[in-house]
Protein backbone atom coordinates (compact mmCIF):
# COMPACT_ATOMS: atom_id res chain seq x y z
CA UNK A 1 0.00 0.00 0.00
CA UNK A 2 1.43 3.14 -0.94
CA UNK A 3 1.19 6.33 1.29
CA UNK A 4 -0.10 9.47 0.25
CA UNK A 5 1.95 12.75 1.54
CA UNK A 6 -0.27 15.90 2.23
CA UNK A 7 1.07 19.33 3.75
CA UNK A 8 -1.77 19.88 6.34
CA UNK A 9 0.46 23.16 7.11
CA UNK A 10 0.52 24.10 3.52
CA UNK A 11 -3.33 23.53 3.09
CA UNK A 12 -4.54 25.51 6.31
CA UNK A 13 -2.44 28.49 5.35
CA UNK A 14 -3.69 28.22 1.78
CA UNK A 15 -7.74 28.22 3.21
CA UNK A 16 -6.30 30.71 5.83
CA UNK A 17 -5.40 32.84 2.63
CA UNK A 18 -8.76 32.48 0.86
CA UNK A 19 -10.13 33.67 3.75
CA UNK A 20 -11.47 30.77 5.73
CA UNK A 21 -10.92 30.97 9.67
CA UNK A 22 -7.62 29.31 11.19
CA UNK A 23 -10.54 26.98 13.50
CA UNK A 24 -12.15 25.93 10.33
CA UNK A 25 -8.88 25.64 7.99
CA UNK A 26 -7.31 23.65 10.65
CA UNK A 27 -10.81 21.20 10.92
CA UNK A 28 -10.41 20.75 7.16
CA UNK A 29 -7.04 19.72 7.62
CA UNK A 30 -7.68 17.37 10.27
CA UNK A 31 -10.64 15.90 8.35
CA UNK A 32 -8.46 15.07 5.24
CA UNK A 33 -5.77 13.80 7.01
CA UNK A 34 -8.03 11.37 8.17
CA UNK A 35 -9.88 10.43 5.25
CA UNK A 36 -6.56 10.10 3.53
CA UNK A 37 -5.11 8.05 6.49
CA UNK A 38 -8.04 5.16 5.32
CA UNK A 39 -7.41 4.80 1.68
CA UNK A 40 -5.72 2.22 0.69
CA UNK A 41 -3.83 3.50 -2.79
CA UNK A 42 -2.98 0.82 -5.43
CA UNK A 43 0.57 1.11 -6.73
CA UNK A 44 1.68 0.08 -10.17
CA UNK A 45 3.09 -3.17 -8.63
CA UNK A 46 -0.27 -3.66 -7.24
CA UNK A 47 -1.83 -3.76 -10.11
CA UNK A 48 0.93 -5.46 -12.21
CA UNK A 49 0.31 -8.72 -10.25
CA UNK A 50 -3.63 -8.22 -10.74
CA UNK A 51 -3.15 -8.19 -14.56
CA UNK A 52 -0.70 -11.22 -14.23
CA UNK A 53 -3.83 -13.13 -12.33
CA UNK A 54 -5.94 -11.78 -14.77
CA UNK A 55 -4.38 -13.04 -17.54
CA UNK A 56 -3.39 -16.39 -15.57
CA UNK A 57 -6.84 -16.78 -15.39
CA UNK A 58 -7.98 -16.12 -18.93
CA UNK A 59 -5.53 -19.31 -19.67
CA UNK A 60 -6.96 -21.40 -17.63
CA UNK A 61 -10.73 -20.54 -18.82
CA UNK A 62 -9.24 -20.90 -22.45
CA UNK A 63 -8.19 -24.28 -21.63
CA UNK A 64 -11.20 -25.54 -19.89
CA UNK A 65 -13.60 -23.88 -22.61
CA UNK A 66 -11.30 -26.17 -24.95
CA UNK A 67 -11.95 -29.35 -23.41
CA UNK A 68 -15.32 -28.95 -23.13
CA UNK A 69 -15.36 -28.07 -27.23
CA UNK A 70 -13.02 -31.18 -27.78
CA UNK A 71 -15.46 -33.49 -25.49
CA UNK A 72 -18.51 -32.71 -26.56
CA UNK A 73 -16.96 -32.77 -30.30
CA UNK A 74 -16.07 -36.26 -29.89
CA UNK A 75 -19.58 -37.21 -28.34
CA UNK A 76 -21.21 -35.56 -31.17
CA UNK A 77 -18.90 -36.97 -33.46
CA UNK A 78 -19.93 -40.71 -32.13
CA UNK A 79 -23.59 -40.13 -31.81
CA UNK A 80 -23.23 -39.86 -35.21
CA UNK A 81 -21.34 -42.84 -36.05
CA UNK A 82 -23.91 -44.45 -33.89
CA UNK A 83 -26.64 -43.25 -35.98
CA UNK A 84 -24.90 -43.85 -39.10
CA UNK A 85 -24.27 -47.29 -38.39
CA UNK A 86 -27.69 -47.68 -36.80
CA UNK A 87 -29.34 -46.56 -40.48
CA UNK A 88 -26.73 -49.10 -42.77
Amino acid sequence: MAAMTFDTMRFVKTLETAGISSAHAEAFSRAIRDASNEMELATKHDIDGLGKTVEIKIAEMKFELLKWIVGLSLAQFGLLIGVLLKMG
